[in-house]
């Protein structure tokens, strides 16, 4: 699947600009720079973004259904509207009980 930017200087809705795939996580880039990158992902019902841990904080905002968050073993659930920051080098998990969108925005600069 194709994974290129949003065009720019042109309005979106951003949850029209990915769509649901049976059994799939699918993400769409909206910007990528080597400072960070702002995506948009569906995630089909039953699926899992599997742990992980980042070197970065991670912005998720729920655009569409319900989503469960783990941060550290400590689940969340967070419905369309809500956000959560996920902190750098937190383990940290995303489940969909139902089928959801969301953005993920992570910022690499200010580390350093």
């Amino acid at each position: 699947m194709e994974n290129i930017e949003v065009e720019k200087s042109k309005v979106f809705i951003i949850v029209e600009i990915i769509e649901y795939v049976p059994n799939a996580v699918v993400i769409k880039t909206i910007i990528k720079k080597t400072t960070g990158n702002i995506t948009a992902v569906s995630f089909d019902s039953g699926e899992i973004l599997t742990e992980k841990i980042s070197p970065f904080d991670t912005f998720i905002q729920i655009i569409e259904g319900r989503a469960e968050i783990l941060i550290e073993d400590h689940s969340q659930t967070l419905e369309t509207g809500q956000s959560i920051i996920i902190p750098a080098h937190s383990k940290n998990a995303i489940k969909a009980n139902e089928r959801f969108k969301m953005i993920s925005t992570i910022i690499k600069s200010g580390y350093e």
